[in-house]
């Protein structure tokens, strides 16, 4: 029976990647036709992304669950193709937080996948307590999520893109007002704002802060879902043979 339910997850993965893999060579091929080379780029990285987890179990002998690669596979889906093609991260506010959240989970999983393996491995010959492994998998988490807020303020900066989402503000503190340069906070309440000739007062409702309360925020959601797996982790660590999450979430060799 275990193996029959195997199968038919299995399947059930397998037939999710190609009905996604699917959906994605058509949009592609769709702007082909229009000639939107950049939705094109989005749409290849996609399409080589739905194949990386099935490459690295075959490269390094590994399994990924079923129910870890159906959570990546929908995770980029959501990311790329609905996120960044269809306009989901606009069109929902909270679609980035989700996004984040759940990245932070997956990335706790992945690290520690990653421990346990280390922890099982007859070479290394270590055996790291519960506690331990749970804090590396936080870490390793964080320091991805970390990591990618680098790579939105690099793409920013360098393409003029605008990865790190922006936020109306209407209030400023800051020292920079400080004309005696004593390190004081001046507080400024934005009440009118002139543009270029326009009123952002008016037209948008404030001044824009260019991505640092989008980023916190996004590391916030991600230390919650990094810290929500290490709970969860310490248990699994503390009681493999016997946890649920082993047979779900759990990389093996």
């Amino acid at each position: 029976m275990k193996k029959n339910k195997k199968k038919e997850k299995l399947t059930f993965s397998k037939k999710l990647f190609l009905l996604l893999r699917f959906v994605v060579i058509i949009i592609l091929v769709h702007n082909i036709i229009i000639k939107n080379y950049e939705n094109v780029f989005v749409c290849i990285l996609t399409l080589i992304l739905f194949v990386l987890p099935f490459f690295i179990e075959h490269k390094f002998k590994i399994e990924i669950p079923d129910f870890l690669e159906i959570i990546i596979l929908l995770f980029i889906f959501s990311a790329e193709i609905l996120g960044e093609l269809n306009s989901f991260y606009t069109l929902f506010p909270n679609w980035d937080t989700i996004l984040h959240t759940v990245n932070g989970f997956i990335m706790g999983a992945i690290g520690l996948s990653l421990i346990d393996l280390l922890n099982k491995s007859k070479e290394t010959k270590i055996n790291l307590s519960p506690i331990f492994v749970s804090i590396v998998a936080f870490c390793f988490s964080m320091t991805i999520g970390v990591c990618w807020e680098f790579f939105e303020f690099g793409m920013d900066n360098i393409f003029k893109l605008d990865m790190q989402k922006d936020t109306i503000i209407n209030e400023i503190n800051s020292v920079s007002f400080d004309e005696d340069n004593l390190n004081k906070v001046h507080h400024v309440q934005i009440d009118s704002i002139i543009i270029n000739g326009q009123d952002w007062q008016k037209l948008y409702g404030g001044y824009i802060d260019i991505g640092l309360i989008d980023t916190m925020e996004d590391l916030f959601v991600n230390f919650i879902g990094a810290l929500t797996f290490s709970i969860i982790g310490y248990f699994y660590s503390a009681n493999h043979s016997k946890h649920q999450m082993k047979r779900l979430l759990i990389v093996s060799n």
